[in-house]
């Protein structure tokens, strides 16, 4: 019972990355937390608006189930920080 008490309380700090147990050290551990809770979160496509149907296809390649769009963005997002100060260009043929 207090090793299950003990893994709870070290999984609520980091998230995902509690996988990783006591080892790489706990800032390591909580900056992987971040990117894994962005990576797996619900996003919304910029083609058609829906949310949830993004997926990731390879490390910066996104498609919409939806839509079926295609497009280059992040490695764990699908828009990178440095997109947001460019208007978007959607060029579709």
């Amino acid at each position: 019972m207090v090793n299950q008490v003990l893994l709870m309380g070290r999984t609520k700090v980091v998230g995902p990355a509690g996988k990783f147990g006591a080892r790489y050290g706990s800032t390591l551990r909580k900056k992987v937390r971040d990117i894994l809770l962005k990576r797996y979160s619900s996003q919304q496509c910029p083609f058609c608006g829906y949310t949830g149907g993004v997926v990731r296809v390879s490390v910066g390649l996104w498609t919409c189930r939806k839509c079926g769009a295609v497009w280059a963005g992040g490695a764990y997002y699908h828009r990178t920080e440095i997109s947001k100060y460019f208007p978007k260009v959607v060029v579709r043929e």
